[in-house]
Formats: C-alpha cells, sequence, structure tokens
C-alpha cells in the first residue's frame, strides 16, 4: 500500500513540476534575464570583467531547469506520499481527497509561506557570492523550525480537541504557530544585499513568480494525488 502511494506520490510531483517549468519559462524566466542583464550593466559601469559562463544561459533556462523542477516536484511528491499514508494510517477522518488537499496547503505554509516572509527569494544576480552559504543556511533553519512549529502545533490541536471542540482547538493550534513563528523570525537575523538602484517592480515580479511556481507545484501535487488515491480505492472496492 505504501509503495502504491509512494509511486503515486512521484508520478503527481513529476507531473508538478511540467507544469511549473511551463510557468517558470513563461512567467519566471524574463524577470531571471532582466535581472541578468541589470548586473551586467552595473558590472559594465564599474569596469569589471563579466565572469565566465560556467554553464550556458540557454541550458539553465532550458533543460538545466526542466531538470531542477521535476526533480523537485519527484522528491517532495514522494515524501509528501509518505506523510499522507502516515496521517491516513492513523485512522484520519477526512477522505483520501480533503486530507490531500489539507496536507499541501500545509505543506505549502510550512515550507514556502513561512520562510518567504523572513528571507524572501531574489534574483541569482543579487547577493554577494561570499554570503551564499551564510544565507542558504539561514533559510534551510527557517524552514526546519516551520515544520517542526507546525507538528508542534497538530500536536496541540489533538490534545485540546476533548476540552475545546475541533473549531476552538484549530484556532488555538494556529494561535500557537503563528506566535511561535512570529518570535522566531524577530530573532532571526535579517538578510538584505540588494542594490539600492535595483528596480523595485522586477523584484516584485519575481518574487511573484517564484511563489506563483510554488502554488502550482504544491496545489498539482495535492490535488492530483488525492484523485488518484481515491480513484484507487474505488477500483479496489469494486474489484472486492
Amino acid at each position: 500500500m505504501v509503495g502504491k502511494l509512494l509511486m503515486r506520490g512521484m508520478l503527481a510531483g513529476i507531473a508538478a513540476g511540467l507544469l511549473t517549468f511551463g510557468f517558470a519559462k513563461v512567467v519566471g524566466e524574463p524577470q531571471v534575464d532582466q535581472a541578468i542583464s541589470f548586473e551586467e550593466k552595473a558590472d559594465a559601469a564599474k569596469g569589471d570583467a563579466p565572469e565566465p559562463e560556467l554553464v550556458s544561459r540557454h541550458t539553465q533556462a532550458g533543460l538545466g531547469l526542466l531538470t531542477g523542477v521535476v526533480t523537485y516536484g519527484a522528491a517532495f511528491g514522494g515524501l509528501f506520499s509518505l506523510v499522507f499514508a502516515y496521517a491516513y494510517g492513523r485512522g484520519s477522518r477526512l477522505p483520501a481527497r480533503p486530507l490531500a488537499a489539507w496536507l499541501a496547503l500545509a505543506a505549502f505554509i510550512a515550507l514556502v509561506i513561512v520562510p518567504n516572509l523572513k528571507y524572501p527569494a531574489n534574483p541569482p544576480s543579487v547577493g554577494d557570492p561570499d554570503t551564499i552559504g551564510y544565507r542558504t543556511g539561514l533559510f534551510f533553519l527557517m524552514i526546519a523550525i516551520s515544520v517542526a512549529t507546525m507538528v508542534f502545533s497538530v500536536s496541540v490541536r489533538r490534545h485540546l480537541l476533548a476540552k475545546l471542540g475541533q473549531w476552538n482547538a484549530s484556532i488555538v493550534a494556529g494561535l500557537v504557530f503563528v506566535a511561535i513563528i512570529a518570535a522566531v523570525q524577530i530573532g532571526l537575523p535579517s538578510v538584505s544585499e540588494l542594490p539600492a538602484d535595483f528596480p523595485a517592480a522586477l523584484l516584485w515580479k519575481f518574487r511573484v513568480a517564484a511563489i506563483g511556481m510554488q502554488v502550482i507545484m504544491w496545489t498539482t501535487i495535492g490535488l492530483l494525488f488525492g484523485a488518484w488515491v481515491e480513484r484507487g480505492e474505488r477500483i479496489g472496492m469494486r474489484a472486492a
């Protein structure tokens, strides 16, 4: 059973990756090109020589982008299916499709919204190369804290169900999540390496495109995976 769910999750992730690639190619890549052009003009104005291109821009925007988003989709689709199997196997009252949708929403909040509120995405040409390890570490630390806080909040809700009921327990758990995340984000150091003259409109469009890619990814995984599981259950019932 878990093996079938894992396969469906990875296939849903691959499908999500293909859709995300299409969106990124049409909406995201033009913003990246403009950001690279801005960097090249700034370097030329300073008299700096252009950096050698290890991988061509054509490859980056084509095969490289496709490989990256499909691999990301397959990996997270597989992990999503394992979390679904755990929740479904523990006697969840929700049917497969709603459960998958709620889990995808939770993953989107914990893995995308929360870390990007503190450390939003920047175009690849922005930032000091010497601090990329530091910035990446902070971003993944925020993801780890967000996931741990989400799990803790779900546990709080479960313990309060008998006393407060589903609605009130959910509200309290949500407030606990927001309070912890707010405190952590205030405490963690901020990183701002945007050039003062970087176009604000370009930055906004790039960040909207980055979030849009994640919306497509997690929406597709949640809805497609849930539909496949529900369909498999119906076929199994007919066969029985």
